[in-house]
């Protein structure tokens, strides 16, 4: 085949097409082609091509900002938007809430695992994953806005199963990143995060009869990469482009971590004690659900603190902490570096993460809790019409052995503060949690209940959990009033255990360290 298609950004950029399917790699902060990305909107804003883009990605990429699928957020440039989360890219929601894109949002392992059902010319991807949920299109079939009509998902019936199939569709060109070329195109991710889903994008591509560039750090010479570190072989790449440094960064805004990518440890007791705050009381309180020897899936925001207070007690080898972008073991990490881990055991493909995941092999996830309603659904992808997006949250929440959503009670203009064990609310927040019924559905408390799975709701204030006739409040804080500062700020009356509701743990709300172990 010869040496690998070498090219300018500018070149890159003048191969994609007007009205193409485009898919660009990236997990929040990581493995983001931004040379290439940045490339293709220098194009767009200069000629107004490439125009009426169908763009698809798989994770949440972005700094809620311009960075990652931010560089796609113009008007005129896409066409249709399908993605796993929105949050991290505002400009993308903006355009959908306007109707001025097609929009769509999807279980994001679902949609990872769909390249590789691209890649090997099957129809789609079947899975139960999203059953019960806005992306069943007997209720929204995943549609963000009102122009948005195609249905890209359906429910079909097999052998008695009721199942859902997200269609397949063909890959014309990937943007993806790596760490390495060699001269003849191999492509490995040594110093990157994780490695997602690169080799189904690309093979989905390639197979699609698309075009395949990836961005790298820099060239090396032919047959000196660990051909196990090879992620998309050269028979999978057209071109690659060599990056600048700054738009090469493992995460966004954050140095090089070699304990992230797996080529050093570091000592865990270096890392920094979380303050005693209202996060921290959850995730203390998530922690004492922490089981020896099961697997947990951690999501991002307060979730995230879990691990810290893991750590800090000395526990957190008791169990295994798993990330879905493919981390098993470690210190799963948050903000821009949400998707790594500290010193993992192992890195998967994102696809075969998920496959877990999908197969029940989470004994417990920690998720958040953003809105929730008297059936116990849960709500975190949509908010009067601003779209956030599912993420993994669905394949996660609906398969886990046990799951805990984690969050404030109430939030906007919430100040607290904890004074001599108990917690002390200084201003109330303004916006409730706990709603008669969510806007969107992303977890179902109905789903749940069919299929026997354990739920739970932690906040800093009371635990509440899911029987089989409604919402329980198991739980309440030290220096809380029931009465006082929990029924006012619910739009719905939960029940009451016939033993009373109990006090939580007060080594919670004390700062010093809970001998968890």
């Amino acid at each position: 085949m010869g040496k690998v298609r070498v090219l300018q950004p500018s070149e890159a950029a003048a191969l994609v097409k007007d009205g193409v399917n485009i898919v660009t790699s990236g997990f929040v902060g990581s493995c983001c082609p931004e040379t290439l990305s940045e490339a293709l909107e220098k194009r767009f804003l200069e000629t107004g091509h490439p125009n009426n883009l169908n763009f698809y990605y798989v994770s949440a990429q972005g700094n809620k900002g311009e960075r990652g699928a931010g560089h796609f957020a113009h008007k005129g440039m896409i066409k249709r938007v399908v993605g796993g989360h929105w949050n991290m890219t505002p400009g993308l929601g903006e355009l959908s809430m306007n109707n001025e894109i097609e929009a769509y949002n999807f279980p994001q392992g679902t949609l990872s695992q769909l390249f590789r059902d691209i890649a090997g010319k099957r129809i789609g991807t079947i899975t139960h994953v999203g059953l019960n949920t806005f992306v069943d299109p007997r209720i929204e079939g995943g549609k963000l806005n009102e122009i948005t009509t195609e249905d890209l998902v359906e429910v079909i019936n097999i052998k008695g199963q009721e199942k859902l199939l997200y269609k397949a569709f063909p890959v014309d060109v990937c943007f993806l990143r790596g760490t390495y070329a060699d001269e003849n195109g191999n492509i490995s991710m040594d110093k990157e995060v994780a490695t997602l889903e690169m080799t189904a994008i690309a093979q989905a591509c390639k197979n699609s009869g698309g075009i395949v560039i990836v961005q790298v750090e820099k060239i090396v010479e032919a047959g000196s990469l660990n051909p196990k570190l090879v992620k998309i072989p050269k028979i999978y790449v057209d071109a690659v482009v060599i990056s600048k440094p700054e738009e090469h960064e493992q995460c966004f805004g954050c140095e090089y971590d070699s304990s992230m990518a797996g080529l050093t440890r570091v000592p865990l007791s270096g890392l920094a004690p979380v303050e005693l705050n209202a996060k921290k009381i959850i995730a203390r309180r998530a922690a004492m659900e922490l089981q020896e020897n099961s697997v947990v899936n951690l999501g991002i925001g307060i979730p995230e603190f879990i691990s810290c207070v893991a750590n800090e007690e000395g526990i957190g080898e008791k169990m295994t902490l798993t990330v879905e972008a493919g981390a098993i073991g470690g210190v799963p990490q948050g903000g821009m570096r949400f998707g790594g881990s500290v010193n993992p055991e192992c890195i998967l493909d994102e696809p075969y993460q998920f496959d877990f995941y999908d197969g029940g092999g989470v004994d417990q996830a920690f998720l958040g809790l953003a809105q929730t309603d008297e059936n116990g659904n849960i709500n975190v992808s949509k908010f009067s019409g601003r779209v956030v997006g599912c993420g993994g949250f669905i394949n996660i929440s609906q398969n886990a052995k046990k799951v805990y959503f984690c969050g404030t009670f109430t939030t906007k203009g919430l100040k607290q503060e904890i004074k001599n064990g108990e917690l002390v609310i200084l201003q109330e927040g303004t916006s409730k949690k706990f709603v008669k019924e969510v806007e969107q559905i992303t977890f179902s408390g109905i789903y749940a209940g069919e299929i026997n799975q354990p739920v739970m709701y932690i906040t800093e204030r009371a635990v509440f959990e899911l029987k089989e006739d409604g919402v329980y409040i198991t739980e309440i804080a030290p220096g809380i009033c029931y009465e006082k500062d929990i029924l006012p700020y619910m739009d719905f009356e939960p029940k009451i255990p016939q033993n009373g509701i109990k006090i939580m743990d007060e080594r919670i709300f004390k700062d010093e360290l809970m001998k968890l172990k």
